[in-house]
């Protein structure tokens, strides 16, 4: 994930945090941090509060076990949390074991990302989002969500362009994948535009494949612009993260195969996919 140093005035627990949200966007930029958490709270005030238990329960549990403090404060080992606390919050009605569920998968999740670390699992083949989807993947498994009446959802390009952004955090409204947009513009300008690029190419070969509800939801475009965000730093080589967004939209129908959302894992299998071609001998 990405380890940038950024100088604020932020509390070191406020900047950890912070750069948890934004690392779910592989950035680490507490404003960047600041925009996602405004875009849950402006537009699904009710998963708020799993965020931050998600993000709080990862980072302390680091903080209690000794991980390493740089680590920490990059928020390495809070997003997953954010994740888990949104999703779970999601799916679970508010009830008094919801809370010590949360604090406990997210506190997995941290554990589960500092062996990875240890083991160099993150030269290689980095976790990602891996510690949130198996996690989310367990929960959905033995839940059955509240089925919701899903309103009509306007064919408007730029809404889905948003949406596609939004639904990194499982939020369908245009407003926060602005917001999401905004944090990117603040961390990384060049990062923002491959999200753009992914997002609208996941949406576009949805559309030209008939599934057209899906696009407009963003449903196709958040795995690729994750994927493209992966790899925007690789300036000199272009053709990386334009390569993850192509495989993350191909393998995309495999995982929705599956009886329970793929979250995700397009995203985390076409990354790995990518950095596999770079271990692969030459001819």
């Amino acid at each position: 994930m990405y380890t940038k140093n950024f100088v604020n005035p932020c509390p070191d627990w406020a900047t950890a945090l912070l750069n948890g949200f934004s690392q779910v966007l592989l950035q680490r930029n507490p404003l960047c941090g600041l925009c996602c958490l405004l875009a849950i709270l402006l537009t699904a005030p009710q998963l708020i509060g799993g965020a931050l238990l998600g993000a709080l329960a990862g980072l302390l549990t680091a903080q209690r076990r000794g991980y390493n403090r740089g680590d920490r404060q990059a928020g390495l080992y809070s997003y997953n949390g954010v994740l888990i606390g949104v999703l779970f919050s999601y799916l679970l009605p508010w009830s008094p074991l919801l809370l010590p569920l949360i604090i406990a998968a997210a506190g997995l999740s941290s554990m589960l990302v500092h062996q990875w670390l240890k083991r160099g699992g993150s030269v290689l083949l980095p976790a990602y989002t891996l510690p949130f989807v198996l996690l989310g993947w367990a929960l959905l498994l033995v839940t059955e969500p509240a089925a919701t009446a899903n309103a009509p959802v306007p064919a408007n390009p730029l809404d889905a362009l948003a949406r596609g952004l939004g639904q990194i955090f499982l939020l369908d409204q245009p407003l926060a994948g602005m917001l999401i947009a905004l944090g990117l513009l603040l961390s990384d300008r060049y990062a923002a535009a491959w999200a753009f690029v992914g997002a609208a190419i996941g949406g576009s070969v949805a559309l030209l494949g008939g599934e057209a509800t899906a696009a407009y939801m963003g449903l196709y475009g958040f795995n690729a612009a994750l994927a493209a965000l992966a790899f925007s730093g690789t300036r000199a080589q272009p053709w990386k993260p334009l390569l993850a967004i192509v495989l993350a939209i191909a393998v995309q129908p495999l995982f929705n195969l599956l009886p329970i959302p793929g979250l995700t894992a397009p995203f985390i299998v076409a990354c790995w996919l990518v950095r596999l071609t770079r271990l692969a001998p030459a001819p």
